[in-house]
């Protein structure tokens, strides 16, 4: 198991401790459990969202990461950051989600796209911009986005945890329990999966 390092400054100390001692009382436990689901609910949503590519099967993977994290709370001894343990369950549970449903399709290319409750940042001003054009932007859009889901879970979990969670490899390591020399070969391996799935479609929209 990879142990943190920084351990002692896991600024949800505090909230968990608190939490692990009104476990002696269920419905004090639910009232001190309350402020982590708030402060953790959009982020181990966005991941479960983004690894299993639909909101239907988010929302499953996400009820299932919070009452594995409620009932094994009284466990968590912060040999890694708290942040870390509830971003491995949401991840753990999208992919066991899609193993047991491997034939449902994604029903959204949005999974990747922002992160929920977030707009889109524009980049440039649509408004003048010829409806041929936009058009072609909104289809190399959609293009990228079920590229990025046709990667298995594991590599997008990965690709998920570095560039839409923004996780330094050590925070990644430690989350999926892997050492930095696994999570670099991911990201690589995940990097050609990547190239490989996109360069057909820069081909087919800026080749000549």
């Amino acid at each position: 198991m990879i142990k943190s390092q920084n351990t002692n400054l896991d600024p949800d100390q505090e909230l968990v401790r608190r939490c692990q001692a009104a476990a002696a009382s269920e419905e004090g436990y639910q009232g001190t459990f309350r402020p982590i689901y708030d402060g953790y609910k959009d982020r181990v949503y966005s991941v479960c969202f983004r690894v299993t590519g639909n909101a239907t099967d988010a929302l499953d993977a996400s009820q299932e990461a919070f009452s594995q994290i409620f009932r094994r709370l009284q466990g968590f001894r912060f040999e890694s950051k708290f942040s870390s343990w509830v971003y491995r369950i949401a991840v753990n549970a999208s992919i066991d989600l899609k193993r047991r449903a491997k034939s449902r399709p994604a029903s959204s290319l949005d999974a990747l796209k922002s992160k929920p409750g977030q707009a889109v940042p524009q980049f440039e001003d649509t408004r003048y911009a010829s409806p041929a054009v936009v058009a072609s932007r909104h289809e190399l859009e959609s293009d990228v986005q079920a590229a990025i889901l046709r990667l298995s879970p594991k590599m997008r979990s990965i690709i998920v945890l570095r560039y839409v969670e923004g996780l330094p490899y050590e925070a990644i390591a430690e989350t999926l329990e892997i050492s930095l020399g696994t999570v670099k070969s991911r990201l690589s391996r995940a990097h050609a999966a990547m190239d490989r799935e996109l360069s057909p479609l820069m081909d087919r929209h800026f080749g000549s």
